[in-house]
């Protein structure tokens, strides 16, 4: 009996999730469900996103339109990536051994996650430039230096999630619907704080120090601007605010995105660091807090294109054109219908 129960939970799915199944499924269902899902949107959200941007020009008047962009394409490219553990999970077979596919496949993820990081940081940045030195910034931010800051991310990053290959330690969780990765390839404390002092740390600490001094020097515009409206007795308020600081609206936008980035990616974060630790370690918690923080790939298109006016024009422009598309084909599908014995001009039979 004894060998017979163990046969039969040997060929059971590996699963990180405490679920029972049922004896006909051979596969986790729950976690299938939850990354086709987040792959779905995530793939779908991101290209509506740089549809809109290559349709609405007036996006790319904003020099941070190179770094959202970048986000995008890192993105689209995490939920593509994310179509590996779907096909695993469903027992589709792969080229690769389940150990070099699991290695690639959280590189890969850790790699793109990174750009997004590092984007996020370099669009602070480029906030804080345009508010602090407004008459110099066109010359010292220029198309050539952001092409060149953006291949210095990509390179930035593919580099410093490198040293996984050479089983110093593993980058992350995402890869760890693999029983490989799960089991096998355990976290290093020396790696994890490599990660986070040339990773983590530098990029939170940037986002924090520039949005604090962006809304700080935007307060205080707004403050003096209002006080000489009320000497002269003139009419203050957001019109004040606005001509003080114009960039302030587009910074809250950038800030948003930021805040939810790191709200996400918070847990993710403070369980890479436990377990690392060796203080705690759960496979439940490792694939939570991991598709929590791959969840944000998307959340950035929602955010985005709710809080950005001129983005909203653009979708609605790119659904408008779409639309018109539709009910022009229609309308010649319809024209060219039979409706009599001979066919209507300008339709051949």
């Amino acid at each position: 009996m004894n060998s017979s129960a163990d046969g039969n939970q040997s060929s059971r799915p590996f699963c990180l999730l405490a679920v029972n199944y049922l004896e006909t499924l051979d596969f986790c269902l729950l976690e299938v469900m939850i990354i086709v899902f987040l792959t779905v949107l995530i793939i779908s959200g991101n290209i509506v996103v740089i549809f809109v941007f290559h349709c609405a020009p007036l996006l790319n008047h904003h020099t941070t339109s190179y770094f959202i962009q970048t986000m995008a394409y890192a993105d689209l490219l995490v939920g593509v990536s994310c179509l590996v553990p779907s096909l695993s999970l469903l027992h589709y077979p792969l080229p690769l051994e389940e150990y070099l596919t699991c290695q690639i496949f959280g590189y890969v993820v850790s790699v793109l996650k990174s750009v997004s990081m590092a984007s996020l940081a370099c669009i602070s940045v480029d906030r804080y430039i345009a508010i602090t030195k407004p008459l110099t910034y066109n010359t010292l931010v220029t198309p050539w230096r952001l092409r060149v800051c953006i291949l210095a991310i990509w390179l930035y990053s593919s580099t410093v999630f490198l040293p996984s290959f050479f089983r110093w330690g593993k980058p992350g969780y995402h890869g760890d619907v693999f029983e490989w990765c799960a089991s096998s390839w355990l976290t290093d404390p020396y790696f994890t704080l490599f990660i986070v002092l040339l990773l983590y740390a530098p990029a939170a600490l940037v986002v924090c120090f520039t949005y604090f001094n962006i809304f700080r020097i935007c307060q205080q515009h707004t403050k003096e601007i209002n006080e000489r409206r009320a000497r002269f007795s003139g009419p203050s308020g957001e019109a004040g605010e606005a001509q003080a600081c114009p960039d302030k609206r587009y910074a809250m936008v950038l800030f948003r995105i930021t805040s939810v980035f790191y709200i996400l990616w918070l847990p993710y974060i403070v369980y890479f660091l436990l377990e690392s630790s060796a203080f705690y370690r759960n496979r439940t918690a490792s694939f939570l807090t991991t598709w929590l923080a791959i969840s944000n790939s998307f959340c950035n298109c929602v955010i985005y294109s709710l809080s950005n006016s001129v983005f909203q024009k653009g979708l609605k422009r790119l659904s408008g054109a779409v639309c018109a598309s539709c009910a022009g084909r229609r309308a010649a599908a319809d024209s060219c219908t039979p409706r009599s014995k001979g066919p209507p001009n300008g339709c051949h039979v």
